[in-house]
């Protein structure tokens, strides 16, 4: 498009988006909408004979139009969009590696996005978004960069900033964690992110072990009998909670087929800040509908019981040690550690091979949230 080349007809969004690439020698990704004519002959047909496509676009360092993707998985509002008859699984080649491309509500879907690192292989993942951050476990930062730690591929993440929609949070997220990221609820400034990468993450000797999410939470017994077994909300989802009364121990909460392990050591055991134990194994029906299970060791907003699960955004409990796992029946589990004022934690933890998450060494910061987050697809 940037050579004006006349079969292109009138693209001035086009045009823009391939001299910038072209003009820098850079690739180019950019969101933007698609219209595709239709006629009566598709029952489908909106009646102004088009489909309206929320679509990603790649231009390559010459300006050249490499890859085009049809958003499949429209979030609740998106009635001003159409989804394709068949999820798109667009990559394409670099001199840098694999990449492929989706958009914001499809990481939660098998399809496109786990297809195309499980079966097409990409390196990388290119992630448009606008990305509403809901505590404990969807924050842009920390979900997305799980998500790359889980599925042991980079992923880009530009989000949208708008404070006032609770939209803020991009990285750059490697398979060992955060290279580099931006959360800002104080101001609507943007943020360029810049940071190294494995072109080529799989044969990286820096490279996570493969995981085998359960091997360890089925290997041990209960750690406890939980006699003080409660139940909390979280996104509309019932938890079953223990909380954590002593300074260090182990615990252990189920729900349905999921127990949850956790072995910990608190820096100092405060009496004004209450942490759970918390198990979540059922179908999450707010925002979508999808099959969840999830460990997680969280704070609560303050010491009555009832909070526990709400939104907080501080903590002041630093934790010298902690092993989280749990028995999971999917494969899709997706590590999140968060750290007080909304802060990863890259390089304080790691995913050993028997599916235990856990600390290296006292945490640099007081700790909201840590948390195996499982997500069952049909394919499971």
């Amino acid at each position: 498009p940037c050579l004006k080349y006349i079969r292109f007809g009138p693209a001035p969004v086009q045009e823009r988006l391939s001299c910038m690439a072209r003009n820098n020698s850079i690739y180019v990704v950019a969101n933007m909408g698609d219209k595709k004519p239709c006629d009566s002959s598709d029952p489908n047909c909106p009646g102004d004979g088009h489909y309206h496509y929320n679509t990603d676009v790649v231009f390559d360092a010459q300006g050249k139009l490499v890859a085009r993707y049809h958003k499949y998985n429209l979030f609740l509002g998106e009635n001003q969009f159409n989804y394709p008859k068949e999820p798109e699984a667009v990559t394409f080649e670099t001199p840098f590696g694999k990449f492929g491309i989706f958009t914001c509500f499809d990481i939660l879907f098998y399809e496109p996005a786990v297809v195309l690192v499980s079966k097409m292989q990409v390196d990388t993942v290119l992630f448009p978004t606008a990305w509403m951050n809901v505590l404990p476990f969807l924050t842009a930062i920390e979900f997305h960069s799980a998500w790359a730690m889980g599925m042991h591929v980079n992923v880009l993440a530009a989000n949208t900033h708008n404070t006032s929609m609770e939209m803020t949070g991009s990285g750059i997220y490697a398979p060992a964690g955060a290279r580099a990221y931006s959360y800002n609820m104080k101001t609507e400034d943007g943020h360029l992110l810049i940071a190294e990468l494995d072109a080529h993450p799989r044969l990286s000797p820096a490279s996570p072990p493969a995981v085998s999410w359960n091997s360890y939470a089925l290997s041990v017994e209960r750690f406890s009998q939980n006699d003080h077994e409660f139940t909390g909300i979280i996104f509309e989802d019932l938890f079953t909670f223990t909380e954590l009364t002593k300074p260090g121990g182990n615990l252990t909460v189920c729900q349905k087929g999921l127990c949850c392990h956790l072995s910990y050591k608190m820096a100092e055991k405060r009496d004004d800040e209450v942490y759970v134990l918390g198990a979540f194994d059922g179908l999450h029906v707010i925002e979508g509908q999808y099959y969840l299970q999830i460990c997680t060791l969280l704070k609560c907003p303050n010491t009555n019981r009832s909070t526990c699960g709400q939104p907080v955004e501080t903590a002041q409990t630093k934790f010298e040690m902690f092993s989280l796992s749990g028995t999971f029946g999917t494969s899709y589990v997706y590590p999140e550690v968060l750290y007080s004022g909304v802060q990863l934690a890259p390089g304080e933890f790691e995913v050993l091979a028997d599916g235990r998450l856990i600390n290296r060494s006292t945490t640099s910061k007081p700790v909201l949230s840590v948390t195996l987050f499982g997500r069952w697809y049909e394919k499971d």
